[in-house]
């Protein structure tokens, strides 16, 4: 069976959006939680951290797409698969990852009950998560053949 190769025209427009919605959430992570919770800020922030969660799930699922028996469709279940085939650290796959992808599905259908303090919570004190995904991706753009992987 011939693998099909990673995209990098797929991946790279993604990386790229998640990295400024990255610098935006970054850049408010400064402000006081009263500043923080106006809510001009705050629906940018919703806005921000929903698509950068879109855009991890995204890169997750072209990744596991190119992997005989790794497609899965269930968010929670394509964080464990990537860690399972040490793509990225099982650890990290588990428990940061599983809570991204609980999280992207809460903001996504459960919004009107998200308050400025978890999202204010999740901004000053998670946002490195997103950093670390970010370089587990690299190091597969980079390096594909330690994964049994290649790169258009």
């Amino acid at each position: 069976m011939k693998l099909l190769p990673l995209q990098r025209e797929s991946i790279q427009p993604r990386i790229d959006g998640i990295q400024y919605n990255f610098s935006f959430l970054k850049h408010v992570s400064t402000l006081t939680l009263n500043e923080f919770s106006k809510p001009e800020i705050l629906d940018r922030v919703h806005h921000h951290l929903r698509l950068a969660l879109e855009g991890i799930f995204n890169i997750t699922s072209h990744i596991l797409s190119r992997i005989p028996g790794g497609r899965e469709t269930e968010y929670k279940r394509m964080a464990k698969k990537l860690g399972e085939l040490g793509i990225i650290d099982q650890s990290f796959a588990n428990t940061q990852l599983v809570n991204m992808a609980g999280y992207r599905n809460r903001l996504t259908h459960f919004y009107a009950t998200i308050s400025s303090e978890e999202l204010y919570n999740i901004v000053t004190h998670h946002l490195s998560d997103i950093e670390t995904f970010l370089k587990f991706i690299k190091k597969v753009l980079d390096h594909p053949s330690k994964f049994q992987l290649k790169v258009d």
